[in-house]
């Protein structure tokens, strides 16, 4: 688990690792989607290709912003390369409709008695963990977070274990809206961004040629971030004290434009739901249906 930094709250009392803490214990609640088997069977069932996972990965997480183009999705993913974004969007919408999509998405997260529930599924505590998510985020927290908004808008379900993934989902994609906020005023494009979080040890290069940039292309990121001074020139890949500096700054950064759904918890609350979303969290993880090393580098960011 990431060291959490109890310094310097964000604001209203809120320590960044506090905030940091939430979107870790979230975020394998929500990617459980793009893994289950209830997921590829819904997937298969509209039509969607599942040799490989990334057709309906793209439908499940682009549907709430409905039948967006290629530069729609892409900006809002950020990190895949224009020409993967191209190759499943707006081909997904030739396949079935974002509606339809949504309808299997509600199918396709695990009933509330598998994983990522575990033992707590179907029990007070999983309606009580569902409650206290879907208060946080404001109107006015999702104004410019196009993937944030798009989920807030969609109706709320009624089965707890749903509501909670909602709520994950919402949460998630808040953090992941100012995410990219934070990689823009540091003057990071897409393939720099991975370049640059691979050079910290988030995660092996090999883990973020998922996002498809061709080889020129991160090589000529990785080019620029050495003339910024932020890579060393030679051997591997690394940050040089500069380039950690900066990502450190960006993942600062994105802790405090994520902190306004914690702030909207209060304290107490805050800390209930860690308690919470812990056996849940300890579930999925066990789960085995999540990869161990992912380009979001929890845990070494």
């Amino acid at each position: 688990m990431t060291h959490q930094n109890h310094q310097n709250p964000v604001s209203n009392g809120i320590e960044p690792g506090r905030v940091r803490h939430l979107w870790q214990l979230l975020e394998p609640l929500h990617a459980v989607l793009y893994f289950a088997p209830e997921a590829l069977a819904e997937a298969a069932a509209l039509g969607f290709e599942t040799g490989e996972r990334w057709p309906a990965y793209f439908a499940w997480r682009a549907a709430p912003l409905g039948a967006a183009g290629a530069d729609r999705v892409g900006s809002a993913f950020y990190s895949f390369s224009p020409e993967m974004v191209g190759r499943y969007i707006p081909a997904a919408w030739d396949v079935t409709s974002p509606e339809a999509v949504l309808a299997a998405r509600g199918r396709a997260v695990p009933g509330a008695s598998g994983a990522p529930w575990g033992p707590r599924g179907d029990t007070p505590a999983l309606a009580a963990a569902a409650g206290r998510p879907r208060r946080a985020p404001a109107p006015a927290d999702v104004e410019g977070r196009p993937l944030a908004a798009a989920n807030a808008a969609l109706a709320w379900p009624s089965a707890p274990h749903l509501v909670l993934w909602q709520a994950a989902t919402i949460l998630r994609e808040h953090r992941g809206d100012g995410h990219i906020a934070a990689l823009r005023a540091a003057g990071l494009d897409p393939v720099e961004a991975l370049v640059s979080f691979a050079a910290i040890g988030a995660a092996p290069e090999e883990t973020f040629q998922s996002r498809r940039w061709s080889a020129p292309d991160w090589a000529a990121a990785r080019e620029r971030l050495v003339r910024r001074g932020l890579l060393e020139p030679d051997g591997p890949a690394t940050a040089t004290a500069a380039g950690r500096a900066l990502r450190a700054e960006v993942e600062r950064r994105t802790d405090e434009l994520a902190a306004g759904p914690c702030e909207a918890l209060g304290s107490e609350d805050l800390a209930r739901l860690a308690t919470l979303l812990g056996d849940f969290w300890v579930a999925a993880i066990g789960s085995g249906l999540l990869p161990m090393t992912t380009t979001l580098g929890i845990g070494k960011a």
